[in-house]
């Protein structure tokens, strides 16, 4: 196994069922109804020093939602073009989150869900299976779509972990 492969792979192990785009929905409605019970200040709590705040987690989970969701379109209509990487702490650093409202970031990650909802829910078994390559490794539409879900699992797991008990 590459360590793409494990990388992807850690993600798609968080998924508790085989119906992801179920899960899909559900883990953003448990991201919702977490941050709909912080206060404001509670949102500005980060676990330990040099760490995200809950507001630039939730903006990470928007932002690199929104990366795949390009990279899915992307290969769903065909696209042969290799897509690049992305940093995350780079994105992070340069988000002003922590100067946005909560709710404003919460507003934001409901529409970007919904929007990976109605997106992969059009797609057909061939859309799903096709391919492309993003910061150079191949992948595919329908295992994109999973790492969207995995990944919003493993934050929720960080949040439950490291945070709440902090609050």
């Amino acid at each position: 196994m590459t360590d793409f492969q494990k990388y992807v792979q850690r993600y798609l192990d968080n998924i508790p069922s085989e119906d992801w785009l179920e899960e899909l929905k559900i883990s953003g409605e448990k991201t919702a109804d977490l941050y709909s019970k912080l206060s404001e200040e509670q949102s500005h709590l980060a676990y330990d020093e040099g760490k995200w705040t809950l507001k630039e987690l939730l903006l990470h989970l928007s932002d690199t939602e929104r990366v795949f969701q390009y990279r899915i379109l992307a290969f769903a209509r065909g696209d042969q073009n290799e897509l690049p990487g992305f940093d995350e702490e780079l994105y992070a650093k340069n988000s002003f989150a922590n100067a946005r409202s909560l709710q404003s970031l919460l507003e934001e990650y409901k529409l970007i869900r919904k929007s990976s909802q109605i997106l992969l829910e059009t797609f057909n078994t061939a859309a799903l299976s096709n391919i492309g390559t993003a910061n150079g490794n191949q992948i595919s539409v329908e295992t994109i779509g999973k790492l969207i879900v995995g990944h919003n699992i493993h934050h929720l797991n960080i949040i439950e972990e490291r945070y709440l008990p902090n609050l």
